[in-house]
């Protein structure tokens, strides 16, 4: 077994939720800003971050822009399946990541895309696709429908610098998300961008978060069938 220490984020996300465990920090209470946390902790505030953004997306804090740092009233329901940045799960291969970006406009929703944000149809929404690489090697096609009240900067973001999964947990923060799994049979194009034999099937996850009530975005993420897997894991609490 390894006795490697763990990073410095994961020990700074470890005691924040001991913290909220013990019931040092209550639901609705506001944690001190990043700022503070840099002082109390003394870490960097790029650590301070980052597991707070990890913390929010997992559902043990509530991040609202302007206002600051909430501790997430406890779920009295069974955990969704966790959303995590792709570049993060890359890096934590000891892998590099890379992305290419073929599309960023602003359209027309079309019927499908508007039920699925809960907006009318023909009103404005944000699009992209990006191809996700691993060491060179694409893994995965993101499409990704994105609610214009709920991330009014996303056309503004430098996505060769930053994946959507960090604009989007920082501009709305996450409360709540649905997945649906399925196997498909990919396009030409998208054959071609994956660099998949014809033969060869593709796993997709259709997903939407909410922030509070606001359906923030719906993406369609493609994957290799033969060179991904997905994991999850649950516990049983009696």
């Amino acid at each position: 077994m390894s006795d490697t220490p763990a990073p410095i984020y994961q020990r700074v996300k470890q005691a924040i939720i001991s913290q909220i465990r013990a019931g040092h920090w209550q639901p609705h209470q506001r944690v001190p800003s990043e700022s503070e946390l840099v002082t109390e902790l003394g870490v960097s505030r790029m650590t301070i971050n980052r597991a707070l953004r990890e913390l929010t997306s997992e559902g043990f804090l509530i991040r609202m822009q302007g206002v600051g740092t909430f501790v997430a009233e406890a779920k009295a329901h069974t955990a969704l399946l966790e959303v995590h940045n792709i570049a993060d799960e890359i890096a934590a291969r000891g892998h590099r990541h890379s992305s290419k970006i073929l599309q960023l406009k602003a359209r027309a929703a079309n019927d499908e895309e508007a039920a699925a944000l809960d907006i009318q149809p023909g009103q404005q929404l944000f699009y992209s696709q990006i191809v996700h690489y691993e060491n060179d090697v694409p893994v995965q096609i993101e499409d990704r429908c994105v609610n214009p009240s709920a991330a009014p900067d996303y056309m503004k973001q430098d996505f060769d610098q930053v994946t959507p999964y960090i604009y989007l947990t920082q501009a709305a923060p996450l409360t709540a998300g649905e997945h649906i799994v399925e196997a498909v049979v990919p396009t030409l194009q998208e054959r071609e961008l994956l660099q998949l034999d014809e033969q060869e099937p593709g796993l997709v996850i259709h997903r939407r978060t909410w922030s509070g009530k606001t359906v923030v975005t719906a993406a369609r993420l493609l994957y290799p069938g033969s060179r991904y897997q997905l994991f999850g894991r649950f516990t049983h609490q009696r």
